[in-house]
């Protein structure tokens, strides 16, 4: 028999439940207990403060719109997670597929993957190729060292969502492959529409598209992400909208 989590229909949990990285770090401030509104709030006022001030202090104009993006597409990766880990906590599923989900930490390296390929991108492939650099456009020349600092983290803040949404993609689509047979009509519904909310925080993403334009590698690697995650999700929702 297929070990299952607790039936949790009022969205809370108990502190066994397994927690995405991001939702363990962010509830394990002492003292400090913020909703879900209020977190992603404060998560797009600190780092949409941040942008403003390092781009009035250094003259940095041309690069606002590319920096509230950024931070607008790490703040739906929270709420993505934030809401993907609420809607499948209320669910009756297997301990497997949850463990693996957000025990397992793979988002983590996922994000690191990617994060490591950004920055040998914009350090070592981009400056070599012909054309001004990516970052140098962005931030000017010469690059404030507390501007490129801030442009790091938050780079981090968007590869790590986006590892997410790639972990969360491939697992879906495992879990649907391997234990759709064990879901009722009710739980296969709210499971094709969990993988409808990935799909959709992966399309948000192609609003860094045009900031990256000049720059093929960074357009095929966020096109070809966006279509890859579409692909596999979308393979998941037609496999439990299958019939049993």
């Amino acid at each position: 028999m297929t070990n299952r989590r607790p039936n949790d229909r009022d969205g809370s949990h108990s502190g066994n439940d397994p927690r995405w990285v991001y939702e363990s770090i962010a509830g394990s401030i002492p003292g400090v207990k913020l909703s879900r509104g209020v977190a992603l709030a404060l998560q797009i006022a600190v780092f949409g403060a941040g942008v403003l001030v390092l781009v009035a202090l250094y003259g940095r104009w041309a690069s606002l719109p590319a920096g509230i993006a950024a931070v607008v597409v790490a703040a739906v990766g929270s709420g993505f997670m934030l809401t993907i880990g609420r809607r499948t906590r209320r669910l009756d599923l297997p301990s497997q597929y949850t463990q693996a989900l957000f025990g397992s930490g793979i988002e983590i390296v996922l994000g690191l993957v990617s994060f490591f390929a950004l920055i040998t991108y914009l350090f070592v492939v981009d400056p070599r190729s012909a054309g001004t650099p990516l970052l140098g456009g962005l931030l000017g020349d010469p690059m404030p060292v507390p501007v490129v600092f801030f442009t790091l983290v938050i780079l981090w803040d968007v590869c790590y969502r986006i590892g997410t949404g790639w972990w969360a993609s491939l697992v879906g689509l495992w879990r649907s492959l391997w234990l759709s047979g064990e879901f009722d009509g009710e739980t296969a519904d709210e499971l094709v529409r969990i993988d409808a909310i990935t799909i959709g925080f992966a399309w948000i993403q192609l609003s860094l598209v045009p900031f990256v334009d000049g720059h093929p590698v960074l357009v095929a690697a966020i096109v070809g992400h966006v279509v890859a995650v579409t692909v596999v999700s979308g393979l998941s929702m037609l496999v439990l909208g299958r019939p049993q």
